[in-house]
């Protein structure tokens, strides 16, 4: 791609200089300066391209935008500084601007810059190049000939109509693209670390009123507050905690491990519009009416700075454990000892981990249950599965971006296509409740197969045994309650079944229960039957009912 696009620049030089030359005095034939300089740029763009082979993907899309925007200040320029009529010279005008907005554009959305250069710049050279050979084979003289008579109205507005709607069309990209931009949470200074970080996990740094999506019966509060890395460093999240408005306390305690809501920093939960629907929680008002507490972490490097641990296991753990830890430090809560861990997708993994992890990280914890619900589990599986899902190149640009962060010898280089590395790298900066997670689903359509990002099987090598690694294992001592979804497309059946398996053989307790007709959302919707039976089920770990020892499989 970068030794056409470096061509293809080069020749648009070229027809700079041959194809649009100006009629001068005496006869001659001889192109303004301006259009010399124009077209030296592009020819300086193209072997830019062509000389440096270790030009990167990103950096060929920054050339096109760049040029673009000098190009349309050059031709701008030229049209203030030349003579002619008004509609003449509006037209030019107008086209300069449009450069310079789809300039922009360029360096903005580098991924579909991609696109725009593979598909309408390569459609432009073959429009234009076609052109060329038919005038040169016909023996046409293109050369601009002396006026026999004034223009038509018609024809003098003809031009610049249609560089009218060009600049239109080039505005309308721009309030699009500031509107997608827009739709973003932003992080404001509650989630900065301070100066004097406790060195103690699960310690409260600071606390505020939350009421966005907060029921009106119950109170919120977002957190900040120390934890623990998986390598033992010291980090620090956030998180939400809410509490039934009315009532005696000592509220049993929801630990939430929320769904996939992105990878970059302003993908935390408590930034969304929807802060426990983005995660797959919309049950919180039964939770409420139940008269337990929510306590829901955003992870470390969600709000916090990260890198954010995606579908890696102890870090996301210890984040969950310490929420709790620090919100019994919020006297108003009121909560009580008792936690009952409940995740779904992504959270349904941290989920198995918290129960693994809960004994020896933070013994001080009661924790009575672990509902895991559609985790990720299998992970060698789900990643390998990725491909056969549309859109499933966001999850996967995720769990690399967090992968290449976390592990060093984990990389782009070994692993990602590198025509898709720009599409893989800006995929996992957009979080998957904002607008502009269309454009990466976008994006990854206009791949030749979406998602064929690797090179490499991901599932073989360094990343392959990271993600075996992530793998949560059957070391959990409270009752557990795996529920999946027969018709989830995104964690398959079949995987979750042999994960359960080999819990099964480790002699791990599960309660595993399979919904028919039930996608990967769908089972944790208000309607779910899975809704009612988690009710209960918690219900009776608060009670200390006992569990049938071993597995038990059921289907609804």
């Amino acid at each position: 791609m970068a030794l056409l696009v470096g061509a293809g620049l080069v020749l648009s030089g070229i027809l700079e200089l041959t194809a649009h030359s100006d009629r001068m005095p005496g006869g001659s034939a001889r192109p303004s300066v301006w259009r010399v300089v124009g077209a030296a740029l592009w020819m300086v763009a193209g072997l830019l391209v062509l000389l440096l082979p270790g030009l990167t993907v990103r950096l060929l899309a920054a050339v096109v935008g760049i040029t673009l925007i000098v190009n349309g200040l050059l031709a701008g320029v030229a049209a203030l500084r030349r003579g002619g009529t008004l509609d003449g010279r509006l037209a030019a005008v107008a086209i300069a601007v449009a450069q310079v907005v789809f300039g922009a554009l360029a360096l903005l959305w580098p991924d579909i810059t991609l696109i725009v250069v593979a598909v309408v710049f390569g459609a432009r050279l073959v429009i234009v190049g076609s052109l060329e050979l038919w005038y040169a084979t016909r023996g046409v003289d293109r050369r601009p000939r002396a006026a026999t008579g004034r223009p038509t109205v018609l024809r003098r507005w003809t031009h610049t109509v249609v560089a009218v709607v060009v600049l239109v069309l080039a505005t309308g990209g721009a309030l699009v693209s500031a509107a997608i931009h827009g739709g973003s949470p932003v992080v404001d200074d509650f989630y900065a670390a301070p100066r004097e970080v406790p060195s103690a996990p699960g310690r409260l740094i600071r606390s505020e009123p939350f009421t966005r999506d907060v029921p009106a019966d119950a109170m919120g509060w977002r957190i900040l507050y120390t934890t623990t890395g998986g390598d033992g460093s010291p980090a620090v999240a956030s998180g939400l905690v809410v509490v039934p408005r009315s009532g005696d306390g000592a509220w049993p305690v929801i630990d939430w491990t929320h769904g996939t809501t992105g990878y970059a920093r302003n993908c935390a939960p408590s930034l969304a519009t929807q802060p426990f629907e983005s995660g797959a929680l919309f049950v919180l008002d039964q939770i409420i009416d139940e008269g337990w507490a929510l306590v829901a972490t955003d992870y470390i490097g969600l709000g916090t700075e990260g890198p954010h641990p995606y579908l890696i296991g102890p870090d996301s753990a210890h984040a969950a454990l310490d929420a709790a830890r620090a919100a019994r430090q919020l006297p108003e809560a009121r909560l009580g000892l008792q936690d009952v861990v409940w995740g779904h997708s992504q959270g349904g993994g941290a989920a198995l981990w918290t129960g693994a992890l809960a004994r020896r990280y933070a013994p001080d914890l009661d924790i009575v249950g672990v509902a895991s619900l559609a985790p990720a589990s299998n992970l060698p599986a789900l990643v390998s599965d990725l491909p056969n899902i549309t859109g499933g190149s966001v999850f996967a640009a995720y769990t690399f971006a967090a992968y290449e962060a976390y592990y060093d010898e984990v990389s782009y280089a070994d692993y990602i296509r590198p025509g898709a590395e720009v599409t893989v790298r800006e995929m996992a900066e957009r979080c998957l409740a904002e607008p502009g997670v269309f454009v990466s689903i976008l994006a990854a359509l206009a791949l030749t197969n979406d998602p064929v990002i690797f090179s490499n099987d991901p599932t073989t090598g360094v990343l392959g045994e990271r993600l075996e690694q992530n793998v949560p294992p059957a070391t959990i001592d409270a009752p557990l309650l795996l529920a999946q979804g027969a018709a989830d497309q995104l964690v398959i059946p079949s995987a979750q079944d042999d994960y359960v398996t080999t819990l099964c053989t480790a002699g791990q307790q599960v309660d595993y229960r399979l919904y028919a007709d039930l996608g990967h959302v769908a089972l944790v919707e208000p309607g779910s039957p899975l809704v009612p039976d988690l009710i209960e089920w918690t219900h009776d770990r608060l009670d200390s009912k006992p569990v049938p020892g071993g597995c038990t499989r059921q289907q609804t």
